[in-house]
């Protein structure tokens, strides 16, 4: 009973510290650049430049499927799979994007990266793109993602635009800024674009 209580103690302390360090780390994660144009009480208003991102095109419909084919694939390009053999570090937020007919994900890639400078990838399904900038309502949450939760999130970012009068247009799109087996301090975003500044 002493060695199992003891054994326990020491698995928890373990996982503590693993994710300290994991939130730790993340913390030292380039994140995507943004200005914040407003904050509203639910969702706040934020303009995002062109970016560079790899990308991928799927037919899943979920959150779940989208991720496990699509992060592996795009994994492969930024771990070496692609024309120089190069590691390109990995960045946040990871870009979802679940259509009815056709599904995106996206890792946006290092600042000093463009598409000019960056290694072709191995694969055909890796396609490398910039975005359009834009203005988007963004909206929080935390915990695990799952297609459920990130539809609960839509209501509530459309019903709050609703109510504020902005108008809105293209998929809803979900933003993760964790690996998984990150427990502790997770942030979720649901983003859509919208029609800024208003009339």
């Amino acid at each position: 009973m002493k060695t199992i209580l003891v054994t326990s103690i020491v698995l928890a302390v373990v996982l503590v510290v693993f994710q300290i360090y994991t939130t730790m780390a993340i913390n030292k994660t380039e994140t995507q650049s943004y200005n914040v144009i407003k904050v509203e009480n639910l969702f706040e208003i934020r303009y995002y430049p062109a970016t560079t991102l790899a990308k991928i095109s799927s037919t899943s419909k979920s959150y779940k499927d989208l991720g496990s084919t699509g992060f592996s694939k795009l994994a492969n390009y930024i771990f070496g799979g692609n024309s120089q053999n190069k590691q390109i570090a990995m960045t946040s937020p990871v870009h979802m994007d679940i259509g009815d007919s056709v599904s995106t994900m996206a890792f946006v890639m290092p600042s000093n990266f463009n598409k000019d400078n960056l290694p072709k990838p191995n694969s055909n399904e890796v396609s490398i793109e910039t975005s359009e900038p834009e203005y988007v309502a963004a909206i929080k949450f935390g915990g695990f993602a799952s297609t459920e939760v990130i539809t609960k999130q839509k209501e509530i970012l459309t019903k709050a635009l609703q109510e504020k009068g902005i108008s809105f247009y293209g998929n809803f799109r979900f933003l993760g800024y964790n690996p998984p087996y990150q427990l502790l301090g997770r942030r979720n975003e649901v983003i859509v674009a919208i029609n800024w500044p208003q009339k």
